[in-house]
């Protein structure tokens, strides 16, 4: 599979301490890889370098020409000040065919609250939200840092079910950084476990075994996420509304 963006040996230091050390990445076309590590260990720095609004001290970044990424931020709040309905939100500073918000609307399962103020939203509705918008212009490659973090046990089973369905049903990439590491074992295809480096990477069942992953997250969370993993290979029961 052709690579969409491959960084190699990325390093980043803020105030003489090491964010990054000789962090690599190669995403492909097709993947859905989730990055994960403790607070405080670089996540959300690396991406920022691998969109091009940080720049690394050091390494390469290799992307696609012309490659259409679709971006959910970490951290949204909509401004009560200035009310904005969910439909002008979507359609702000973005070129877009009517049929194609009508299509990502009834996909995302927000076709009932486009006219609702953007401001009023829950939480799992705002980031399916965040998620329609980010699938606009139709995305080769979608990013998402720490997508579910502020929602409940529920809407989080929604929110990563959804991206499933999204992720099998589109010709699309997917990278995100979780921190939900019991939904992470089930939805993606590969993790990196990252703490200013690249522990270990590989299949979800791979990388809950290995050394540095235990290390980092403890014996029990490995054997949680090989039970989580394997229950979840034969059985898993969508919750599907709010």
């Amino acid at each position: 599979m052709p690579s969409l963006i491959q960084a190699k040996d990325l390093c980043v230091t803020r105030h003489n301490k090491i964010i990054l050390e000789n962090v690599f990445i190669d995403v492909k076309k097709k993947d859905f890889i989730t990055i994960i590590g403790p607070n405080g260990a670089g996540k959300s720095v690396f991406l920022e370098c691998l969109m091009g609004s940080f720049i690394p001290d050091s390494g390469k970044i290799k992307r696609k020409d012309n490659l259409s990424v679709g971006y959910i931020p970490q951290n949204f709040s909509p401004e009560r000040s200035m009310p904005i309905s969910v439909e002008r939100f979507l359609t702000l500073k973005k070129k877009f065919i009517p049929q194609e918000l009508l299509n990502i609307s009834k996909e995302t399962n927000i076709s009932g609250i486009l006219d609702k103020n953007l401001a009023n939203l829950s939480g799992g509705e705002l980031q399916k939200v965040l998620l329609a918008r980010s699938l606009l212009n139709n995305p080769e490659l979608l990013i998402l840092d720490e997508p579910a973090q502020n929602l409940d046990i529920k809407n989080q089973l929604n929110f990563y079910n959804l991206l499933n369905r999204i992720y099998k049903n589109r010709d699309i990439s997917i990278l995100m950084v979780s921190h939900d590491l019991h939904m992470v074992m089930s939805s993606t295809r590969k993790v990196v476990c990252l703490y200013h480096h690249v522990c270990c990477s590989g299949e979800p069942q791979i990388v809950a075994k290995d050394p540095e992953f235990i290390s980092l997250f403890g014996n029990d969370m490995a054997k949680m996420m090989s039970v989580y993993q394997h229950t979840h290979n034969h059985s898993h029961q969508e919750i599907l509304n709010d």
